[in-house]
């Protein structure tokens, strides 16, 4: 009797967990979707394609907060109309890497795997696999709610977290022009440009 008690109470605790972890997983196949459903319509043109793109990574990313984290000590070093133009280059960058990753996309079918709620931390881990003619690869998303919202706080392919690595990207940048994030801004506005003509042509 006394199990089953235990059990109950263990069940009782694991719904609520379990519902929030589904809430997310639901939330963010939606969002993939309408990716995919971008590079499906072969009559889009590729800059309509990637302001679809763009925009559903600007709603469903928290960028101004990886772009702070990104930023490290060069942020609170910098004006308010720095950061505030740092934050919309940088979502622009972001949207831009992963258009650039899209191009290669070719009808691969995706599966979400598994989803998990840490309460401690408040976030939904959520496992995608991909699947391709020479094998599949896992993805996990790291999802927290916001304001009764839901942003993609990381993304991690291979164990590699992409927050991490951009922090690794932008630290060696902001070396070349001594920390100077207004400095940075010019040369990734400048950057974003380049990687923008090559995806609408």
């Amino acid at each position: 009797m006394q199990f089953v008690r235990t059990l109950t109470i263990l069940l009782l605790f694991l719904l609520p967990i379990n519902a929030k972890a589904n809430e997310a997983k639901n939330w963010l196949k939606i969002e993939i979707d309408k990716i995919i459903y971008a590079y499906q319509n072969q009559d889009l043109p590729n800059e309509n394609r990637f302001l679809m793109i763009e925009q559903t990574i600007n709603n469903n990313f928290a960028g101004s907060g990886i772009a702070k984290f990104v930023a490290g000590k060069s942020w609170s070093e910098s004006s308010k109309e720095t950061k505030l133009e740092y934050i919309k280059l940088f979502k622009r960058h972001l949207a831009l890497n992963i258009a650039s990753m899209m191009q290669g996309y070719s009808n691969q079918k995706y599966q979400l795997i598994h989803s998990n709620y840490d309460e401690k931390n408040k976030v939904t881990m959520i496992d995608m696999e991909i699947f391709s003619e020479t094998g599949s690869i896992q993805v996990t998303w790291r999802v927290k709610k916001s304001k009764e919202r839901f942003f993609v706080i990381d993304l991690l392919v291979a164990d590699i977290s992409l927050v991490v690595t951009k922090r690794s990207e932008f630290n060696s940048m902001l070396k070349t022009v001594d920390y100077n994030l207004q400095k940075l801004n010019e040369k990734l506005a400048a950057q974003n440009e380049i990687s923008y003509n090559k995806i609408i042509n």
